[in-house]
């Protein structure tokens, strides 16, 4: 894959610096640069990273927009397990960006419909993400693009896989507290910015990294749609790319 660049790191602490970077650079070359960023476990450390070069005088997000790929529905933004809070928590209010430059959908929405269009407004509007953060799941998925019979094209209400609930369970008190749906940034947006960077680490997700770039492309895998973006950046520890056959 000609549009593939691969930053391996020994571990964990090493890949996320690597993405970090990667990010850094983006900021240097264009201080107001649009955003898409991502929550989960994987880019902690990659927030952690960016911190640090903001407190170090290295990184500058006063001009930056951001947009977020996901938001359960049914959380409020100061619930803890919401998306929101998670931005909030590991860099909205450790870094110098403004808050009304941030979005995240909103979780309470009472017409779902309106909010996804409202959602895919605001990313049109800002002419898409310079540089799309995303992570993958075990099933493939990216933000919460599930394994379907088609690419969703726009931001959209989606009912989560049982393998997502089961994942995502260790974060809540119970698996019946996991939320059932969320709004996603849909396939479309995610394609549409200048540049992805995928952040994945452990051995639990060296086959799904497998079969997304060097599957077939299908819907089946929504990562794979990745093998035809022109410019994808796959930061990952040695333990999640230990079946690539390169």
């Amino acid at each position: 894959m000609n549009n593939l660049r691969i930053l391996k790191g020994s571990n964990y602490q090493e890949m996320s610096q690597k993405a970090a970077d990667v990010i850094q650079a983006q900021l240097t070359v264009k201080p107001e640069s649009v955003l898409g960023l991502a929550t989960g476990s994987s880019p902690v450390g990659l927030y952690d990273c960016l911190v640090k070069a903001y407190e170090n005088g290295k990184a500058d997000f006063s001009k930056v927009k951001s947009v977020n790929l996901d938001e359960y529905q049914g959380l409020s933004p100061d619930n803890e397990q919401s998306y929101r809070y998670f931005m909030q928590k590991h860099l909205f209010s450790r870094v110098n960006i403004n808050i009304a430059n941030t979005n995240v959908p909103n979780g309470l929405a009472k017409d779902p419909q309106a909010e996804c269009a409202r959602y895919d407004s605001i990313i049109k509007n800002l002419g898409g993400a310079d540089l799309q953060l995303i992570g993958i799941g075990h099933n493939g998925h990216i933000g919460f693009n599930e394994p379907g019979s088609e690419f969703p094209v726009g931001t959209h209400l989606v009912s989560l896989a049982k393998e997502t609930i089961e994942a995502n369970k260790r974060f809540f008190k119970t698996i019946d507290d996991v939320p059932k749906a969320a709004f996603s940034m849909g396939i479309g947006a995610i394609m549409s910015a200048a540049a992805v960077l995928l952040v994945a680490s452990g051995k639990e997700k060296a086959a799904i990294l497998k079969e997304a770039f060097f599957g077939p492309v299908t819907p089946k895998t929504p990562a794979s749609i990745l093998q035809f973006h022109r410019n994808v950046i796959l930061a990952a520890d040695a333990d999640a790319l230990s079946q690539f056959p390169v």
